[in-house]
C-alpha cells in the first residue's frame, strides 16, 4: 500500500502526473484542497488554513502561534488520510510533512519555463508576461515557505527519490516510469512503513488536539509516538494534567509521557514537530 508524494513548481505537470498515476495504479488522488477540507473539520475554517499556507512568511510571523496550530492540523489530516496507503499526495511539502516515514516514494517534477508558461497561459488565460510573473511569484513563495517551515531548500534533489524533467519526457512516459518503480517495489513499503505512518498520525493528532484544547492551546510542543506510546516534549510542567488528559483521549494512545525540553529519545523518528 505505497504512498507517493509529488513536489512540483507551479504548472510543472505535477497535477497531471498525479492524475495519471492514480488512473494507472488505482490509487487515491489527494491534493492540498482535500487536506485543507479535512483539517477544517477540527473547527478552523478552510479560509484560515489556506491563508496559513498561502500568506507570505513575513505576514504569518505576526501570528506565529496561529501558524503553529494550523500546520499541526494540516499534518494530522495528511498523516491520517494517507495512513491507509495506495495514495498520491501532490500538495505543499508532503515529503516534509511525512518526513521520517520509510517506504514513501518522493517524486519531484520539473519542467522547462516555456512548458510552464504555456500551461499557465492556457489554464489561467494570461498573457505571456503575466504568466511568467505568476510562475516566478509562486515559485518564490514555495521556496520561502519550505525554508521558513522546514529549514530546507525546496529544490534540493536529496529530498527526493526521483526527479523527473519533462523537457524531453512526456507526462505519460513519466507516469509509466513512476508506476514501474512502485510495481517493482523500488521503494519498499513494509509493515514498518505502515507502523510509522500510524505512529505519525497519532503524534500529529495529539499535537493538533493540544493546540485546539482551551487548557493547552497556548503550548507549542514536540510529540513523538511509537505504537500507542506518546512522548510529549515542551515547557508544560504547569499544565501537566491537562496535557496528559488531552493526549490520552486521542484514539490509539495507550500511554502518554511528558518530558522537559532536551529529554526526548532521539531514536524515535515518527514525530510531529513544532518548527
Amino acid at each position: 500500500m505505497p504512498v507517493i508524494t509529488i513536489s512540483r513548481g507551479t504548472f510543472s505537470g505535477g497535477t497531471l502526473l498525479a492524475e495519471g498515476l492514480c488512473r494507472r495504479l488505482g490509487y487515491r488522488n489527494i491534493d492540498r484542497d482535500a487536506i485543507v477540507e479535512r483539517a477544517a473539520t477540527s473547527g478552523i475554517s478552510q479560509e484560515q488554513l489556506r491563508e496559513a499556507l498561502e500568506a507570505p512568511p513575513g505576514l504569518v510571523n505576526r501570528s506565529r502561534h496561529k501558524r503553529y496550530v494550523y500546520l499541526a492540523l494540516i499534518q494530522a489530516a495528511l498523516a491520517e488520510d494517507v495512513q491507509a496507503g495506495n495514495a498520491v499526495y501532490h500538495g505543499l511539502a508532503g515529503h516534509l510533512l511525512l518526513r521520517g516515514v520509510p517506504g514513501i516514494l518522493r517524486l519531484r517534477v520539473i519542467a522547462p519555463l516555456e512548458y510552464r508558461i504555456r500551461m499557465a497561459s492556457e489554464t489561467l488565460r494570461l498573457e505571456r508576461a503575466d504568466a511568467i510573473k505568476h510562475i516566478e511569484e509562486m515559485d518564490q513563495h514555495r521556496r520561502k515557505w519550505t525554508r521558513y517551515l522546514y529549514h530546507a531548500d525546496w529544490e534540493d534533489p536529496t529530498l527526493y527519490d526521483f526527479v523527473i524533467n519533462l523537457e524531453q519526457v512526456s507526462v505519460e512516459a513519466a507516469c509509466e516510469i513512476a508506476a514501474a518503480m512502485v510495481e517493482k517495489n523500488t521503494v519498499n513499503f513494509s509493515p514498518e512503513s505502515e507502523a510509522a505512518l500510524a505512529s505519525l498520525a497519532v503524534a500529529a493528532r495529539v499535537r493538533a488536539n493540544l493546540a485546539l484544547d482551551p487548557a493547552t492551546a497556548n503550548l507549542e510542543v514536540h510529540v513523538e509516538a511509537r505504537g500507542g506510546v506518546v512522548t510529549i516534549e515542551g515547557n508544560a510542567a504547569g499544565q501537566r494534567d491537562a496535557v496528559l488528559r488531552v493526549a490520552r483521549a486521542v484514539p490509539g494512545v495507550t500511554e502518554a509521557v511528558l518530558r522537559e525540553p532536551g529529554q526526548m529519545d532521539e531514536a524515535w523518528p515518527w514525530s510531529s514537530r513544532s518548527r
